[in-house]
């Protein structure tokens, strides 16, 4: 069963999705080249702990259990990368990927950039597609819409763009846990199936794209998920309340 939260777990969540927000728009400001992911975990944690937050991520279950707070994946690294000592360069496509915990609730959220502001025809449009994949997905949200509605949308959008689709990752419900039992909600589908969402219901949208094939494949340090094809991926991801005439994000400013 989706879970509805109560209105103290939603207040905690409107806090935990604002501290996670602050530190996005740091990794955002703070990105360089010459900078390394480590560098940039560092700061996020110092962050969260000045705005009084607990990582999400932190010692999350695999093999090994997730050893940092905050995951950092550049370029053909799609999702999970444990952050590391390669400076950024110019042109990269880097994704951070976070969840902040406050009073027991959880929010999760990530945001794409390219290191410099410097991009090419084919990152733009991969930026820029999966953005709007996020942005058009939550126009679609509100109580009785059906997650398949949302999934939809994505999926279209994300073809329009030429993009593609990773099927293996999904959003998902958030708040009691990082990742709730349910729903699933897939970066493809169709309209008017799937589970029915409700008013007070929060759930994290997060499409996922990449500018070749959608294939991936597992690195040896059991959490990275890299592309097959060496194609650059993209990531854009907000957890929302569902409210009765549409949405409201938690995890922005």
């Amino acid at each position: 069963m989706i879970t509805i939260k109560t209105l103290e777990d939603i207040e905690n969540m409107r806090r935990s999705g604002q501290i996670l927000a602050s530190v996005l728009e740091l990794m955002r400001a703070e990105a360089k080249s010459g900078r390394t992911p480590k560098d940039m975990a560092f700061m996020a944690k110092k962050e969260l702990q000045r705005l009084g937050g607990k990582p999400a991520f932190l010692g999350v279950p695999g093999p090994p259990p997730f050893p940092d707070i905050i995951c950092i994946s550049v370029n053909d690294v799609v999702q999970h990368c444990i952050p590391n000592d390669v400076p950024f360069e110019s042109g990269d496509v880097v994704n951070f990927d976070f969840g902040v915990t406050y009073n027991r609730m959880i929010t999760d959220a990530g945001i794409t950039v390219c290191i410099d502001g410097a991009t090419t025809p084919e990152t733009e449009r991969l930026v820029t597609g999966t953005k709007l994949a996020l942005d058009n997905a939550l126009s679609v949200v509100k109580d009785g819409c059906q997650v398949g509605d949302i999934s939809a949308v994505i999926g279209q959008t994300l073809r329009q763009h030429n993009l593609g689709i990773v099927r293996e990752l999904t959003g998902h419900g958030v708040g009691y846990q990082l990742h709730e039992d349910e729903p699933d909600i897939f970066n493809y589908g169709k309209a008017g199936t799937g589970p029915i969402l409700k008013a007070g219901m929060t759930i994290a949208i997060e499409p996922i794209a990449t500018l070749g094939q959608p294939d991936i494949y597992q690195d040896d340090d059991g959490w990275a998920l890299v592309t097959r094809d060496g194609s650059y991926a993209a990531q854009f991801e907000h957890t929302i309340l569902v409210t009765e005439t549409g949405c409201e994000i938690l995890t922005q400013v």
